[in-house]
């Protein structure tokens, strides 16, 4: 059985205005991130006396370390607080990214901070290398706020190590992401001591100021987007199961009624995080995508069956509690910047593309939807596809495996035959990551620009 959902000429008419493509702001974000770090260095240098010592140096290294760590964890937590403007349009996959690269020169850095300082401290003292763990353990039971500094440094150990590839791939999802969390606590926790025994806030009462500036602001940030938005925004459209239907076997569709839903500026091509207050999932949160155009009454997501959560939304009961937070991805009509479009999907990641295949303005010919399963039995919404195809004059184009298991080509000299004028096209591309990249690769070498490739990958 199918579900088929109207609304796409109304979910057009929203879009229907001239093609204005939003730039991410992605190179400005950078280019402040690095004017912050300059500016933490140039504090370090301002309050640095010359230096004529061994022990000097080292505290020196110590003490610009630990400055930097500091800056980085308030961009961690602010890379957590899933601020529109960064999710809607800089992306979610790319904001994660940030995340995860941002985190691991933290660590780095507040290990270096460590060893540095305490070797210093040790040196200061008479004492050798050797010394450093008696020489941290005086300090912790010493210095102000230490304690907890020590707690907060052994946290981010930890939330690192789980966070490694290979340790994250062996946990399950819900344990990473709870444990991912401790990050606030971490935060927190080495706060204190930055104000309470670095030399450059003391010396520098207006670098103080600014360091609580920061950290207030993302805080705000982090309550805000967190915790009172979500509160807000599912007291207000109080949302529930409607029916759960099986697509083909092991994809099911789930629909969720509630009050106002066009209200939550929700688009074709975005996801929420969906938490179901069933027994067994209700402190489970996953990403899953919009599968059809918003509609004022209803919302509709497509998941195929890859894991503990997944598997279990076919044993939700229609009237069952939803908690929903989002929307969020840059992968939308604002991202579009021609009047032809290719959608390429792989797999599950059909599911943003089905939705944007229906709502995207175009003339008879100027969409395109490339859609790439095992084979013609694992084409969810093929139906419903084939249905908008004849609609709006779209072209629709499956590649699945030969009788034999040969996988399709779908090379650069492919996609030019197929599509004469492939290099004219913006392209919206989403799948499992493997397949991403070599579509990736194949669109490029066909002619199409970077800019005009527009993707996000949603494997967390």
């Amino acid at each position: 059985m199918t579900t088929t959902l109207a609304g796409g000429r109304a979910a057009r008419r929203q879009t229907m205005r001239r093609i204005r493509p939003r730039r991410s702001p992605a190179v400005p974000l950078l280019l402040a991130v690095w004017a912050g770090a300059a500016g933490v260095l140039w504090l370090w240098w301002r309050n640095t006396p010359a230096i004529s010592d061994d022990a000097g140096r080292i505290l020196g290294a110590g003490r610009i370390t630990g400055l930097l760590a500091g800056y980085l964890m308030a961009l961690v937590v602010l890379q957590m607080a899933r601020v529109p403007a960064l999710e809607r349009r800089v992306g979610s996959d790319r904001v994660a990214r940030w995340h995860a690269v941002t985190g691991r020169y933290t660590l780095c850095l507040v290990l270096a901070h460590v060893v540095l300082t305490m070797w210093g401290y040790a040196a200061q003292a008479g004492r050798g290398p050797g010394d450093v763990v008696a020489q941290t353990v005086d300090s912790v039971n010493r210095l102000p706020d230490m304690g907890k500094a020590a707690v907060g440094s052994a946290l981010l150990v930890v939330i690192g190590l789980l966070s490694a590839g290979p340790v994250r791939r062996r946990l399950p999802y819900d344990a990473w992401y709870h444990v991912h969390l401790l990050t606030y606590a971490a935060v927190f926790l080495t706060f204190w001591h930055q104000l309470t025994t670095g030399n450059d806030f003391a010396v520098e009462p207006l670098a103080g100021t600014l360091w609580y500036a920061l950290y207030g602001s993302v805080t705000a940030l982090v309550l805000w987007y967190r915790v009172l938005t979500p509160l807000r925004l599912n007291l207000r459209h109080r949302m529930r199961v409607e029916a759960v239907i099986e697509e083909t076997p092991g994809i099911v569709s789930v629909l969720i009624g509630g009050r106002r839903l066009h209200r939550m500026g929700a688009e074709a091509g975005q996801f929420f995080r969906w938490r179901f207050l069933a027994p067994g999932m209700r402190f489970s949160s996953h990403p899953y995508s919009l599968s059809a155009a918003p509609r004022p009454d209803l919302l509709r997501i497509t998941v195929k069956a890859i894991g503990d959560h997944s598997a279990r939304l076919r044993e939700l009961r229609p009237g069952t509690r939803v908690w929903a937070e989002g929307p969020y991805g840059a992968l939308t009509a604002q991202r579009r910047s021609r009047g032809k479009v290719l959608l390429v999907a792989g797999g599950v990641g059909i599911t943003p593309m089905r939705a944007l295949f229906e709502t995207l303005p175009g003339a008879s010919g100027d969409i395109t939807l490339l859609y790439r399963a095992n084979s013609t039995q694992d084409l969810a919404l093929w139906d419903e596809l084939a249905g908008i195809a004849d609609e709006r004059g779209a072209r629709l184009m499956y590649a699945v495996n030969s009788p034999d298991g040969k996988r399709p080509d779908i090379s650069a000299e492919t996609l030019a035959r197929k599509i004469p004028d492939v290099e004219r096209h913006d392209v919206f591309l989403c799948g499992p990551p493997g397949f991403a990249q070599s579509v990736y690769e194949a669109l490029r070498g066909a002619g199409v620009p970077a800019r005009r490739i527009h993707h996000e990958s949603f494997a967390m």
